[in-house]
């Protein structure tokens, strides 16, 4: 009962205002049918919005993935300090992405902003910019902070994909004259699979979310660089008040979710079987 209300309720409500053009106050509302799927596929600022969504998705399944195996190939050594820089590195994990966002803000603040500090120091006073502010910089710098957060997340997922291989396994590998490189490359990567399959579905889910930590740092801005459906969904619905249009963007935004979904259901079943 509690789930209907919280999720199932809400779910099929929005796919209702989505043929309507209810305005988000009015206890009547005017069935359009597809007029709102039609003028999202016509919204230059919805194809916007698509784009830095895709863009976002990318660097979702390349940065976090890459630097999480990165840190925890390393930590998985057994370098000194190892437990610490395992905290360390999942620490922001445990934050919200509001507080997050606003770190960020401050990291990228145009006058005493860290990232701004650090560029002065070492000499290149011409980089330094209003990170922010600038139409080329803003979404990049958003999902920098963003990636910054999911890093911790992969590495951990990574360390526990890690600890199940079995060392039988490398050290067969290892007596046969495998350095590293060919180590990492033909046993350990082809079995972190499972563990990849994890690691980029998550965070194309989170990428697809993306909305509290735009919402802090930019609004969407400037001129709707950073915008994200998720973001854009908010504005349409809550500033403009076309609860319809922003209900249509959401059955959108959930319809992309639910592929990704699917994909990764059936690529886990193929492991499964593959490993059975």
């Amino acid at each position: 009962l509690f789930y209907a209300v919280i999720v199932i309720i809400p779910l099929t409500s929005s796919f209702y205002y989505s043929l309507t053009n209810w305005n988000g106050f009015s206890k009547t509302s005017d069935f359009v049918g597809l007029a709102n799927f039609a003028k999202v596929s016509r919204d230059p600022l919805f194809l916007n919005a698509i784009r830095n969504t895709v863009i976002w998705m990318v660097a979702a399944i390349v940065v976090p993935s890459g630097f999480g195996l990165a840190i925890a190939l390393v930590l998985h050594q057994g370098v000194r300090g190892a437990n610490f820089f395992k905290s360390l590195f999942y620490l922001p994990i445990c934050l919200s992405l509001a507080v997050i966002g606003q770190v960020w803000i401050w990291v990228y603040h145009p006058d005493w902003g860290l990232l701004n500090e650090i560029l002065r120091l070492i000499g290149l006073q011409e980089a330094t910019k209003a990170w922010l502010a600038n139409p080329g910089t803003a979404l990049p710098a958003v999902i920098t902070a963003w990636s910054w957060q999911q890093v911790g997340l992969a590495m951990v997922i990574y360390l526990a994909g890690l600890t199940s291989i079995p060392a039988e396994l490398t050290e067969a590998a290892e007596i046969d004259g495998a350095n590293y490189r060919n180590l990492l490359r033909y046993v350990i990567i082809p079995l972190l699979s499972p563990a990849t399959v994890v690691v980029i579905a998550l965070s194309i889910i989170n990428s697809l979310k993306s909305f509290d930590i735009v919402y802090i740092m930019t609004q969407g801005g400037p001129f709707h660089k950073s915008d994200t459906l998720a973001m854009f969904m908010y504005v349409e619905s809550f500033k403009k008040y076309y609860m319809g249009y922003g209900s249509a963007i959401s059955v959108v935004l959930f319809l992309i979710a639910l592929v990704v979904i699917i994909f990764y259901f059936r690529q886990v079943q193929a492991l499964e079987h593959l490993y059975d």
